[in-house]
């Protein structure tokens, strides 16, 4: 008979990030599972549900403190706060002995990441980045033709990652809290996927960014275009805004075109979904389907705290995604393109 999986404790530390609720939603499916959150305040005054009540509404347990989060002593923890958050919450989560799963991107400045390296160094945990797109079905594919050599030699590739101004968490739009805007934001998912899928490092950066979208509700920026060229040579384009209007049927979409001397593949990974119209109001619904991404980051994370391997995406890669970021804002800033020495 199949055994019951180990029993861990798993605590959500804030419900800053839009993730937060849906990572709940498949913690309290996990089998074996013990669940507790906290998301202290103050919390920002337009209506964003936070704290309490949203734990209420999700129906998981709740405390009001982080000490009292780490008091409970998780087994792990899941950092779903403001990105400028993410280094004071891993080094008190591990300086508590918790392994760490760490929404993206890892950090606002290199210090930051760096002592988050240092703090996850010292405690010896696991820690994982949240980059689900890289767990979808669709990547898989791709994967396997670029790995069967289906492609041939790659020798560019274009991304986009566009979706709604993010209103519900208006956080996402304070360089201080977020360190940037859609740059910040989606640049990170397309770094990923090519880290994954080529392996390859950055080699320099360009950049550049605007605010005309937006301009009234955004203080930062809310489109760009960088590209990136790696050390084989290969230039990676990338599309980043939150151009998508609020009447949008769904929060927007991330495209994939890689192209090599054996063909190209355009992947489309929000794609598969339903498509109608509201009876009552008119409006188009769009309904995605397929595998549960979010599902496949927290059962590899819960595996490798079970097992204490090391899953990927690790801190190398929060490092080297959050290193272009970096390098984006410094030549949109700038006007140059930036050189990633040794990254």
């Amino acid at each position: 008979m199949p055994t019951e999986p180990a029993p861990v404790k798993v605590a959500v530390m804030s419900f800053a990030h839009v993730h937060a609720a849906g990572y709940v939603e498949v913690l309290k499916r996990a089998p074996g599972v013990e669940l507790l959150s906290s998301d202290p305040g103050p919390h920002a005054a337009d209506g964003e549900l936070r704290g309490r009540e949203l734990a209420d509404r999700l129906g998981v347990g709740h405390v009001d403190t982080y000490e009292e989060l780490l008091a409970w002593g998780p087994d792990a923890v899941v950092i779903t706060s403001e990105t400028s958050r993410h280094r004071e919450l891993v080094e008190r989560a591990t300086a508590a002995g918790a392994h760490v799963l760490c929404e993206k991107p890892l950090a606002t400045t290199r210090e930051d990441a760096l002592a988050i390296a240092a703090a996850v160094q010292r405690a010896g945990t696991v820690f994982m980045m949240a980059f689900p797109v890289r767990f979808s079905s669709s990547f898989a594919r791709l994967r396997a033709a670029h790995d069967g050599g289906g492609l041939g030699e790659v020798f560019s590739v274009r991304g986009s990652n566009n979706g709604m101004l993010p209103t519900s968490r208006s956080w996402f739009t304070d360089p201080e809290l977020a360190g940037g805007g859609a740059l910040t934001d989606h640049v990170v998912h397309i770094a990923d996927l090519l880290e994954a899928l080529r392996g390859c490092a950055p080699a320099s950066v360009t950049a550049v960014t605007n605010r005309v979208l937006h301009a009234d509700r955004a203080r930062a920026e809310t489109a760009g275009l960088v590209t990136v060229t790696y050390t084989d040579g290969v230039v990676a384009a990338i599309d980043c805004s939150w151009s998508q209007p609020d009447t949008a049927p769904t929060w927007g979409g991330l495209k994939l075109s890689v192209a090599g001397t054996g063909g190209t593949v355009d992947v489309d990974f929000f794609g598969p979904s339903v498509r109608g119209l509201d009876g009552r109001t008119g409006r188009p619904i769009q309904l995605p389907y397929g595998a549960d991404t979010d599902e496949a980051v927290l059962a590899t994370f819960l595996d490798a705290v079970r097992t204490g391997s090391q899953p990927q995406p690790d801190l190398a890669v929060g490092m080297r995604t959050l290193d272009i970021v970096l390098a984006a804002q410094e030549s949109a800033a700038t006007g140059r393109t930036v050189t990633l020495a040794g990254v």
